[in-house]
């Protein structure tokens, strides 16, 4: 039997023995049980915090952004996530819009999730906290962002785009979509390619402003249809309206014809 640290790893062509050990569930062999042990990681103080910067440890981090998140919203109740433009200012009417979906999704009983930031979110926001409802934000750690805006009532703060991603879906019925960028229409599209695919069962999308939306609806028409990429059912997926009134009763009706048994 071996003495040293390597257990004897199966034999190869019967005449070697291949050296090999475990680091918790992962098996080393060859060249890669040179990597220190993990407890040499944690007890050594000389090696620095550079195994805050590692893999594994990102896991964690990522770990902890899903419990809070989870944790934070599971009694957050009916609510539907309202995206735009960081970049829309006070005196846009689409701020106007936003403050006015806030309202009326807050009368309808629903609690209002944005990103969190200024411009179109704050406006969504401000309307939702304005009347007396739940008004979320969920924030992203980024070099140029301003922080929380003023009317969140609720907020967390996020490293990892995917894991604030996934807490817009999970704990929302449905998005609204104001103009914005590619952030808002990297979350627009996130949103139909799980309809689509049937990850979520049900998922209303309603986009405001037809002059806005059209020339890019138009493309995924006369490009994406035209040339087999997407079925002409996935069209529906989306409502295209200017009345945030509309935009809210679409969005609602939708989301209470899938609960309906």
């Amino acid at each position: 039997m071996p003495t040293d640290e390597f257990a004897s790893g199966p034999a190869r062509s019967g005449a070697h023995h291949t050296p090999s050990r475990r680091r918790g569930q992962v098996e080393l062999r060859r060249g890669q049980t040179k990597e220190p042990q993990s407890d040499r990681y944690l007890l050594d103080s000389a090696s620095g915090n550079h195994f805050t910067k590692t893999d594994p440890w990102r896991v964690l981090r990522i770990q902890s952004e899903f419990v809070e998140g989870f944790g934070t919203l599971a009694e957050l109740g009916p609510a539907i996530s309202v995206f735009g433009s960081a970049r829309t200012p006070r005196d846009s009417p689409f701020y106007a819009i936003g403050e006015e979906v806030g309202r009326r999704l807050v009368e309808a009983n629903y609690a209002v999730i944005t990103g969190g930031g200024p411009g179109a979110m704050e406006a969504a926001n401000k309307g939702a906290c304005e009347a007396g409802g739940v008004s979320v934000g969920l924030g992203i750690e980024l070099p140029f962002e301003q922080g929380m805006n003023e009317w969140v009532d609720l907020g967390i703060n996020f490293r990892y785009f995917f894991a604030r991603k996934t807490m817009f879906v999970k704990y929302a019925q449905g998005f609204i979509v104001l103009p914005g960028g590619f952030g808002t229409l990297d979350e627009l599209f996130e949103a139909m390619t799980l309809v689509q695919t049937q990850k979520v069962t049900s998922f209303p999308i309603v986009l405001i402003g037809t002059e806005f939306w059209a020339p890019l609806w138009e493309w995924v028409r006369g490009s994406l249809l035209a040339n087999g990429m997407i079925a002409a059912k996935d069209l529906d997926l989306v409502h295209l309206v200017d009345d945030p009134a509309e935009a809210v009763r679409l969005v609602l009706a939708d989301t209470a014809s899938h609960r309906s048994p």
